[in-house]
């Protein structure tokens, strides 16, 4: 519980708070938008609790909810007492930049919604004071487009120890159970020899060290390998340039049990070493 990162992301409305949530979970932190502060006790606990494998939320919270303001301090310090570690990410414009982008995307003020928009900034500016002064991080966004928000916050929420920008999703799966349908690339992995059918091998999955020995000691897959890392040398920082944040990548083999797993994990591995943010799923492994 004490190791799960929390992210609060607040400040003005249309400073960009949605794409700088989006901007995290670009890079693996699990999202929430709008949560009641009076819930986020129960969400921490909820998540550590059943999904132990998240060790990154974050969340906005903002004025949309009527009673932030009388309980966020109370409830941000129990759970610091608890040991949680709470970041405050706090967002700003200009008054003249924040009523143009109220004006050109022609939404309503949620402190003005039947009078002035410039009233309802000066009164929320006011109100999220308090907030503002226990940031951990604040970000002026008067004079910085959507593409430099996202990356001034993923360079400052990256872990330290020189992870890159972009999040590499690998998916093993079961071509019996159907393409993934977020797959940008889609290596299929039939050609490799199939433990299904060596008897002391056929119940276990690609977890499983012999399974794994057994698939790997083939020089058809080791040559698999150095070509697919090669091949991603080649396309990751040609994606990057281009700004995709975010690449998933699909291994698939006949029941996306054995063979597609020991290459997911194979590929996982060798880029996380890398010191590249992986988020690693097993599709159809339970299914088989």
């Amino acid at each position: 519980m004490k190791n799960l990162r929390v992210v609060i992301i607040t400040g003005l409305s249309g400073s960009g708070k949605s794409t700088a949530l989006r901007a995290l979970e670009d890079i693996g932190f699990f999202c929430v938008d709008n949560l009641p502060v009076v819930l986020l006790p129960k969400f921490l606990d909820i998540t550590t609790l059943s999904s132990p494998e998240i060790d990154r939320v974050a969340m906005v919270m903002d004025l949309r909810e009527r009673s932030f303001l009388e309980k966020y301090q109370r409830i941000f310090a129990r759970l610091k007492d608890k040991g949680f570690k709470i970041e405050v990410l706090f967002l700003e414009a200009s008054d003249d930049s924040l009523l143009r982008r109220f004006s050109e995307t022609r939404r309503s003020h949620p402190l003005s919604e039947k009078g002035p928009i410039m009233e309802g900034i000066r009164l929320e500016k006011e109100k999220l004071l308090s907030m503002r002064k226990m940031a951990d991080k604040i970000i002026d966004t008067t004079s910085i487009n959507v593409h430099q928000l996202k990356d001034i916050v993923q360079r400052h929420f990256l872990p330290s120890a020189g992870y890159k920008k972009m999040a590499i999703n690998v998916t093993s799966f079961g071509y019996r159970y159907g393409l993934p349908a977020d797959a940008d690339l889609v290596f299929d992995v039939r050609f490799l020899p199939n433990p299904y059918f060596v008897e002391n091998l056929k119940n276990y999955d690609g977890h499983c060290a012999a399974v794994k020995d057994y698939i790997l000691k083939n020089k058809e897959s080791k040559e698999f390998l150095r070509k697919i890392f090669d091949l991603m040398t080649l396309l990751i920082p040609l994606y990057d340039k281009e700004g995709k944040v975010r690449l998933n990548i699909a291994l698939g083999c006949t029941g996306g049990k054995h063979r597609s797993v020991v290459m997911a994990n194979e590929l996982s591995s060798h880029f996380s070493a890398k010191k590249y943010i992986i988020n690693l799923n097993h599709r159809d492994i339970n299914k088989s």
